[in-house]
């Protein structure tokens, strides 16, 4: 590897490095303690120093330098892991650099040269694959030593590397850590002792910031259920980042089967950087920040002042600019924010240089100002650019309008009017002239929350500060509640860049019927029940057209069960489009991964909870220190958002804060709940009698400033005992859970979020695999332990075939909601791979077709897809099985259709996908394959077929080996030559090929006579004669099979020059003459019997999967 010319002192070096070569300008040496002679404590020293420094001298013991006559300093310009390949860069320095450089007069000009030759060679060998990182040169040399220790496959990205101590027991480690798209891996080598480490990310339980009495700060990862520590890392944090970035890339790719389609720097696993990473995580934290759409990237940062009017001051903050808003937040985060969407912005002012400051003018005669910007004319500019406005554009503007130039805050933007209105105004129309205490207060708190408009604006760029948090906690009046759901949740953003998607959504829906549908039918009536707006067709309809667009726009989601709850509520206070919108900003930003089969993130937000429980209620804690309880108790609250246990006048307010805090809302109420509720918990003796207490104190709950009427209220389950708790009102709970758990900060709930997804998703994986276990465990002999061990292997070979690309069939097929068996299968070319390091005999070919006959022999419903199942039904039959199993197994390989003409496959094979010849069966294989390699979509899962398939399993009978057709010529000589390779590299290998022999020429015999006392008026001559041929043409092609030992050899079709014609002579076996035949060999039989080292194959194969991946 050529290297950037780098300056050294060889006096230093001496006894490090020993010469090999050398001429004028160039010398080649070797490290000591390498290649010949190598080794001992020189060896051992050199290599212990090699690693710690990093040196590349430790995986590239051989170098190049460069020196001129008349001086005594070299330069190294290459570096080489064999000496093959640095004698290929010397030999190529002999014959293209020697002969110039006797033209140049000085030693300055001839080194400028040598350097600028380099330099040129290394850029032409980098331009595409390292134009991203930050220190190529590094880098280039920081992958040879990746490559050369972990012998990942080459496909492998690494993205970045940091040395750090990694501790084994007790001991510190000094090593290097190296980070690639899907591997963890660490590195060390200290006085003769190596260790590696390869962790991928998929398998990762836990990681997390820790700190101890011996460690002050490191990094936990808990993978395989074995704990390992790195600490003494210069840039801890910078590590961590990158570290929980590609676990959560792993996890999204591979379990969420996320494509990264919006985001180029993720799009492709083979292009991953750790400035990609980086620019990612910001992203991901603005979006979350300002609830903008996923479509959004932080382009720009600036830090800037931001002139607040109503409070007459400047607050300190930073600009972020993406592709489509203009976002502030003040310093602390929580004082002041606002989103400016550039759709607003009709102008920006630039101010005197002096004060770097410029004025964004927005529609309705509203402007913000930024001071002290770094920049600020680029800044400016960016801004024009993105809004569309021109220099003479803002000139002419500003001459017509001149008011705009002054600063004004707010009117409420006009919307786009909707053909519905929302469910409460049309069921419970206010009446203004209602003097009721209750309505009087309704006013008040509409008066006050106009007041605020006045002062810090109205619509999409209203100022947030604490002041809105506060008038948030009283609670929202009623008829502004649709309005402020949709400005906090970002709702109103996505509304406005989507005119008429709705109404398209609901035209393309209408009439669909899918399984979503189905669910979404039966479920209407169950939404709200006892509301007048849900007992009417108006509400009802509504509801069906709003789940029913939803689910057409992500089948991903499709529909979930609380859905409809929560977009109930939406619609009683929303107009039908923004519940709509409203719904897809819950669904996709606000909760994700909530609503689908696994709900995977209800269950992370649970184990958020309980760590909050821990932090801030230990005297629970010590009571109950199984918190599992409330998980389950807490479901349906982070599910609906407490829609489902309180009464729906008081849930409203709990949404209220939902979509202006976000989790963080219903996280601070859940823990007041159980404050609130403390002693009693605490005095329970079961579980059954804490769901009480909380159901009770949920029946208590009330809103006393609700305007609703009784016939709109709704009481909640178990109202009969409300009197014997005393009322708490909605307002005060809200209250006192900003007061008590108000510092919870939104960055440390999404960091926890984070930290435990990992280990519910590896949990929801553990589950999975127990089950799998469980189930097949009964049909196989394998243990526990051993089955444990197969399953990790298949999964893993099923994952990777996706860790180098977005587009993998295997991520296409996994699919969580699927019956346990089948969320993990194999195609054909996974299947034969993870074969051949599993399989009982050694075959003497590396690409044999019976893996194929294996493949299609266990591939019940011809799909293409092995499941685990089916996978360990053929391997305990091989491993497990007895010797009349093995054969029949065996058998029943070289039977139609399992087994097709050996020169149909090659010669398919050379123009198709070898999966193709699975399926080339029957007519309907064609058809099925045509569909599953042209792309084609598969349909919706067929649960009624899934019932049939298992009710046929059950009502199988065993086969009997009379069942077994008869087997023809061809199939018995490809059969004893399958034997054949069986056999190769037995220690009896010979005796076994002669049994074989011998068994074949009785069998021969055996049907010759059998044919004789058939056909007693044919002429003996004739008869002997043909039968004599078609035996001696069969031994002489089972002769050309066992000298060649192929099953691809030409032994399987006829002669054409035998002279006769065999089709009139064919003859064939039935399975229980073969076995009989085989039962009098016993070395045959002993071979069969032989039991196999089940946990020495598992081990071999753990290790040699990722290598024969490497070596492809």
């Amino acid at each position: 590897m050529w290297l950037k010319p780098d300056e050294i002192l060889l006096k230093n070096a001496f006894k490090l490095w020993v010469t090999e070569d050398d001429n004028e300008y160039f010398v080649l040496q070797r490290r000591r303690g390498y290649g010949d002679g190598g080794g001992g404590l020189t060896g051992l020293l050199v290599g212990t120093l090699d690693t710690v420094l990093d040196s590349t001298s430790k995986v590239a013991p051989y170098r190049i330098l460069h020196h001129t006559p008349d001086s005594q300093v070299y330069w190294s310009i290459a570096c080489g892991v064999t000496k093959e390949e640095i004698v290929q860069h010397w030999e190529w320095l002999q014959q293209n650099i020697m002969r110039t450089l006797s033209v140049f007069d000085s030693s300055e000009d001839i080194t400028s040269f040598v350097q600028g030759k380099i330099r040129g060679l290394i850029a032409e060998e980098g331009k595409t694959s390292l134009v991203l990182e930050e220190d190529p040169e590094k880098f280039r040399e920081a992958l040879l030593r990746f490559e050369k220790w972990f012998e990942l496959p080459p496909m492998e990205k690494l993205v970045t590397y940091y040395s750090c101590s990694y501790w084994r027991g007790k001991v510190p480690c000094q090593g290097w850590l190296y980070l690639s798209t899907n591997f963890l891996c660490f590195y060390s080598y200290l006085l003769g002792a190596e260790v590696k480490l390869i962790i991928s990310w998929d398998e990762v339980w836990r990681l997390e910031k820790t700190s101890n009495v011996i460690l002050t700060e490191s990094i936990h990862v808990l993978a395989h259920g074995e704990d390992h520590y790195f600490s003494m890392l210069m840039h801890l944090n910078e590590t961590f980042v990158i570290m929980e970035q590609l676990a959560d890339y792993s996890v999204k790719r591979l379990f969420d089967k996320e494509s990264f389609q919006r985001e180029p720097a993720l799009s492709d696993p083979l292009q991953i950087t750790k400035r990609g990473l980086e620019a990612h995580a910001k992203s991901e934290q603005f979006r979350t920040f300002f609830r903008l759409p996923k479509e959004e990237n932080l382009l720009e940062v600036h830090e800037s002042f931001l002139w607040v009017p109503f409070s007459h001051f400047n607050t300190l903050g930073k600009i972020c600019l993406s592709e489509n808003y203009l976002c502030f937040a003040s310093q602390d985060g929580s004082q002041c924010h606002v989103i400016i969407p550039m759709r607003e912005v009709i102008n920006v002012e630039k101010s005197d240089a002096s004060s770097r400051s410029l004025t964004v003018c927005m529609r309705g005669k509203r402007a913000v100002r930024f001071s002290e910007v770094r920049g600020y004319q680029l800044l400016a500019n960016t801004i024009r650019s993105r809004c569309g406005i021109s220099c003479q554009s803002l000139i002419n503007h500003f001459e017509d309008n001149p008011e705009d130039v002054t600063l004004m805050v707010g009117q409420k933007d006009s919307s786009k009017a909707v053909s519905t209105e929302a469910l409460m105004t049309v069921f419970h129309p206010q009446d203004v002239e209602n003097l009721e205490p209750k309505m009087l207060k309704e006013k008040m708190k509409e008066q006050s929350w106009n007041i605020h408009f006045s002062e810090y604006g109205r619509g999409t760029s209203m100022f947030f500060t604490r002041k809105t948090r506060d008038l948030i906690v009283r609670g929202v009046p009623e008829a502004l509640r649709g309005e402020l759901w949709m400005l906090f949740s970002g709702a109103v953003n996505d509304m406005a860049t989507h005119p008429g998607y709705y109404s398209d959504l609901v035209e393309q829906s209408l009439g669909t019927s899918t399984l979503a549908t189905d669910e979404i039918e039966r479920d209407l009536h169950r939404s709200l029940p006892e509301h007048p707006a849900f007992q009417s067709d108006t509400g009802i309809s509504a509801l069906r057209r709003v789940l029913t667009a939803y689910a057409y726009r992500n089948p991903k989601i499709g529909y979930c069960q609380a859905m409809n709850i929560l977009t109930s509520v939406l619609l009683l206070y929303a107009k039908e489009e923004e519940a709509f919108w409203l719904l897809v900003a819950v669904c996709e930003r606000m909760l994700p991964d909530y609503f689908n089969r696994r709900i995977i993130g209800a269950l992370v937000d649970q184990a958020v909870f309980e760590d909050l429980i821990r932090e801030n209620l230990p005297q629970l804690v010590e009571h109950m220190t199984d918190l599992s309880f409330f998980s389950s108790v807490s479901l349906s609250w982070f599910l609906t958002l407490f829609i489902s246990v309180l009464p729906i006048e008081s849930a409203v307010n709990v949404v209220d804060c939902f979509f202006y805090d976000g989790i963080k809302a219903i996280l601070q109420l859940g823990l007041t709940v159980l404050d609130y509720n403390l002693g009693a918990l605490i005095s329970c003796q079961d579980d059954a009698e804490a769901v009480t207490i909380l159901n009770k104190f949920f029946d208590s709950v009330t809103n006393k400033d609700s305007p609703l009427p009784s016939t709109v209220q709704q009481a909640s389950a178990g109202n009969n005992d409300r009197a014997s708790h005393p009322k708490v009102d909605i307002s005060e709970l809200i209250r006192e859970a900003y007061e008590k758990y108000g510092n919870i900060r939104t960055e440390e709930v999404e960091s926890s979020r984070k930290r435990n997804k990992l280990h519910v998703i590896q949990t929801l994986e553990d589950t999975t695999k127990q089950n799998v276990i469980r189930v097949v465990t009964q049909e196989v002999q394998f243990s526990a332990s051993h089955l444990d061990s197969i399953y990790n292997l298949f999964k893993r070979q099923h994952f990777l075939c996706c860790y180098w690309t977005m587009k993998s069939p295997a991520l296409l097929h996994h699919d969580p909601s699927l019956a346990y068996l089948e969320q993990y299968q194999l195609g054909f070319q996974q299947f034969s791979t993870l074969f051949s390091l599993l399989e009982p005999w050694a075959f003497c070919t590396s690409k044999s077709t019976l893996s194929l006959w294996v493949f299609r022999l266990i591939d019940e419903n011809q799909d293409g897809l092995v499941n685990f199942k089916e996978f360990c039904f053929a391997l305990d039959t091989l491993y497990s099985g007895s010797f009349t199993n093995k054969l029949k197994f065996l058998f029943k390989l070289h039977l139609p259709p399992v087994c097709i003409n050996i020169f149909v496959f090659v010669f398919l094979s050379n123009w198709i996908p070898i999966a193709a010849v699975l399926h080339l069966s029957s007519p309907c294989s064609h058809i099925r394959y045509l569909l599953a390699f042209t792309g084609s979509p598969l349909g919706k899962v067929d649960l009624q077929a899934y019932l049939k398939q298992w009710q046929n399993e059950i009502l199988r009978k065993e086969e009997t080996i009379k069942d077994l057709p008869r087997i023809n010529q061809s199939q018995f000589i490809q059969f004893s030559k399958t034997l054949y390779n069986i056999f190769h590299g037995d220690p009896e290998e010979e005796s076994l090929y002669r049994a074989v022999a011998h068994v074949t020429s009785l069998l021969l015999r055996m049907e010759e006579v059998g044919r004789r006392l058939q056909e007693p008026t044919s002429p003996s001559g004739s008869t002997k004669s043909a039968d004599t041929v078609a035996a001696a043409t069969a031994e002489e092609e089972l002769s050309a099979g066992k000298a060649s030992t192929s099953p691809g050899s030409s032994g399987s079709r006829n002669s054409p020059d035998a002279g006769v014609d065999l089709t009139e002579t064919q003859w064939s076996f039935s399975f229980e003459q073969v076995l009989a035949s085989l039962l009098n060999e016993p070395t045959i039989v002993r071979f069969f019997e032989r039991p196999v080292d089940v946990h020495t194959k598992l081990g071999q194969a753990r290790v040699s999967q990722l290598k024969l991946k490497a070596n492809k």
